[in-house]
């Protein structure tokens, strides 16, 4: 197809960028590979400066594209402009990442209820961790508890047959969409999180399960899913899916006989090796935020059983509900 730009749910970077640095992991590729990514992430400020690098550090970037980032962007078809991310956060980790290797992914954000799109980053003036200014025509506003507010001819007139969720919804033409977040002194706006899923420890401690979940899987490649929970309880704990292609391609270097990703997840390899990435991610948070306990599902979460939306956003409270018994025995002994 060889496209100049495409959208696609973070999922898509994360997987692709997993999938890279898994299949050079080892030797001499591993070395050039961390070598050339060093390098990237000297050249991406400068680029985001809407400067070029010059002197030795261009000769580098360039010997760096010509060893790894060529490959990455010629598996993208090798035209790309920019990819555009949505429908959930993206992790600043992979975004790095991808702009280090000399491709830019923008975040945008939106609902249904703003006919898809109300803000978007401009691959001109880019600002990373943020979805960009509202679109033409469209106004934003941060509600005195954090909440979202957007207004503008994008705007739904309200819910098909549902005055009361209308009028919650809509006040005076601004729609509160239950997302929390800010706008920097540019007017690019930042999500921290949805309104109702921020969770509250027994301690009173408040956790974002998206930043947690962001963390863990910018430093795992194996992993497929990730949903915190730590509602009332007096730690946050994870269960976690993972990515099959990933974690067969690693028992298979390891030379592991395990015959399906079920039996690996179950398999105390495999639980050593996430255990050992969780560390890493805890380094990144809050002490109350930190995974203290994780467990291993058998299979990813499908949009067939109800655990993800077909724009794979989990639904939190069914997989909680489905797995409850799990949850419940990583607090039991405390």
């Amino acid at each position: 197809v060889k496209p100049t730009f495409m959208c696609g749910a973070p999922r898509i970077f994360e997987k692709v960028r997993g999938r890279v640095i898994t299949t050079a992991s080892h030797g001499v590729k591993a070395k050039i590979f961390d070598w050339a990514f060093g390098v990237g992430r000297k050249v991406s400020p400068v680029r985001l400066a809407g400067e070029e690098p010059s002197g030795l550090l261009a000769l580098q970037y360039r010997l760096a594209d010509r060893l790894v980032f060529s490959k990455i962007k010629a598996r993208m078809g090798g035209k790309i402009r920019f990819f555009v991310s949505g429908s959930a956060p993206l992790s600043p980790e992979v975004q790095q990442w991808f702009h280090a290797a000399g491709l830019l992914v923008l975040e945008g954000y939106g609902l249904t209820e703003t006919s898809a799109v109300s803000c978007v980053n401009n691959p001109r003036v880019t600002r990373f961790g943020t979805v960009g200014p509202p679109i033409p025509g469209t106004q934003v506003r941060i509600a005195d508890d954090g909440e979202i507010l957007v207004k503008g001819p994008g705007v739904m007139r309200g819910y098909h047959n549902a005055a009361e969720a209308t009028a919650e919804a809509l006040k005076d033409g601004w729609f509160a969409t239950g997302d929390i977040g800010e706008l920097d002194e540019k007017g690019y706006l930042r999500i921290t999180d949805r309104k109702k899923d921020l969770i509250k420890t027994s301690g009173g401690k408040y956790i974002a399960p998206q930043k947690v979940e962001g963390v863990l899987m910018a430093v795992c490649p194996y992993l497929s899913q990730v949903i915190v929970h730590a509602d009332g309880r007096k730690y946050a704990t994870a269960l976690i899916t993972l990515d099959p292609e990933a974690i067969q391609g690693w028992a298979k270097e390891e030379g592991l006989s395990y015959s399906s990703v079920a039996e690996l997840a179950r398999s105390q390899e495999v639980h050593d090796l996430i255990d050992g990435f969780i560390a890493q991610g805890n380094q990144e948070l809050e002490r109350w935020e930190t995974i203290k306990k994780f467990e291993i599902l058998a299979t990813e979460l499908s949009v067939d059983e109800g655990e993800v939306t077909p724009s794979m956003k989990v639904r939190r409270k069914a997989v909680e509900k489905k797995y409850a018994d799990v949850l419940n025995s990583m607090y039991d002994a405390d």
